[in-house]
């Protein structure tokens, strides 16, 4: 079983409140996210086209961060997801170097890094990671894998042109894209 997010596009609205719960659950300082809503634009006027995109940890299935840690304060757990023990941890912020897509966060005045860790305790107690509950439009789901893609659609993707390369990290994350979100030609746009 691999656990992973599943995230339609095509219905956020970029409201920022999986952004927001996930940054309260986690106490998270100033200027500190785990989960971040970007936004963008594509196309010029009168065709010009916004999108939205809620990232997070991918909890890839060979995660940078785990095979650069050089104490194994990341580590792939069982379920697939990627944990950080904060007890192994010694800030050195390789992590946060060696993961394309920015997730891990470093934490300088307590000299130590930080990840989305897909909620576990909620998830421990059969609830739902907090960004899942806490969208408006219901856009995020988590689960195993194989049964997002069931439930949600063969039409999936992991990757998108916003995007480093999935190649060789192999995200646990299914998008359902927004069109304007495969275009080649985008700019993230400050709201």
């Amino acid at each position: 079983m691999t656990l992973g997010f599943y995230y339609n596009q095509s219905a956020c609205s970029g409201c920022r409140a999986c952004q927001i719960a996930c940054k309260d659950r986690n106490d998270l300082p100033v200027g500190a996210l785990y989960r971040h809503v970007s936004t963008f634009q594509t196309g010029t006027f009168p065709d010009a086209t916004l999108y939205h995109y809620a990232a997070t940890c991918n909890h890839c299935e060979s995660p940078a961060c785990v095979a650069n840690c050089p104490v194994s304060a990341m580590q792939k757990a069982d379920d697939g997801t990627v944990q950080h023990d904060d007890v192994l941890c010694i800030g050195c912020g390789t992590c946060v170097k060696s993961c394309p897509y920015g997730v891990p966060v470093l934490f300088e005045e307590k000299n130590i890094a930080g990840k989305c860790d897909s909620c576990k305790p909620f998830r421990d107690a059969g609830k739902n990671p907090v960004c899942v509950d806490a969208c408006n439009m219901r856009c995020l789901d988590f689960g195993d894998i194989d049964e997002l893609k069931e439930k949600y659609g063969a039409d999936l993707v992991s990757e998108l042109p916003i995007l480093p390369s999935a190649e060789e990290t192999g995200p646990s994350t299914l998008i359902n894209p927004k069109a304007a979100a495969l275009s080649e030609d985008f700019k993230e746009a400050i709201l």
